[in-house]
């Protein structure tokens, strides 16, 4: 089970039985799973993608970034892996479906922020 022992406490004293909390504890597990297949679907299918970051040699308000790959592990609750651009990638730690052109990474040091990504720039306006 992936909750925290106090997170587990928590959940008892408001009348969730140890079943309860496994059974949740499954669900969380599979649904980030599901995200993380999701979220590599969406890069594979996407040869450009368009992106809210910041970057410093762009002068796009949506940069426009060439897909190679995303490479999306998890473990328990949490997701991490490894986004590739055709000239750089960065790390992923965590993310989220916002819609199926339109999707949320928490993306590792270089960029350390959330940033969103969609297969039109206008998705981002």
């Amino acid at each position: 089970m992936h909750f925290d022992q106090r997170t587990q406490q928590a959940l008892r004293d408001v009348g969730l039985e140890t079943d309860d909390l496994r059974a949740a504890s499954e669900a969380v597990v599979e649904a980030v799973a599901e995200d993380a297949a999701a979220l590599e679907e969406f890069f594979a299918d996407h040869d450009t993608v368009y992106s809210d970051m910041d970057m410093a040699h762009s002068s796009s308000d949506y940069p426009e970034h060439e897909v190679d790959y995303a490479d999306l592990t998890t473990h328990a609750d949490e997701m991490r892996g490894w986004l590739r651009f055709e000239t750089w990638g960065v790390s992923v730690e965590d993310g989220r479906i916002l819609d199926e052109d339109y999707v949320e990474l928490s993306l590792g040091p270089t960029i350390n922020d959330r940033v969103r990504f969609a297969a039109d720039r206008d998705i981002l306006r």
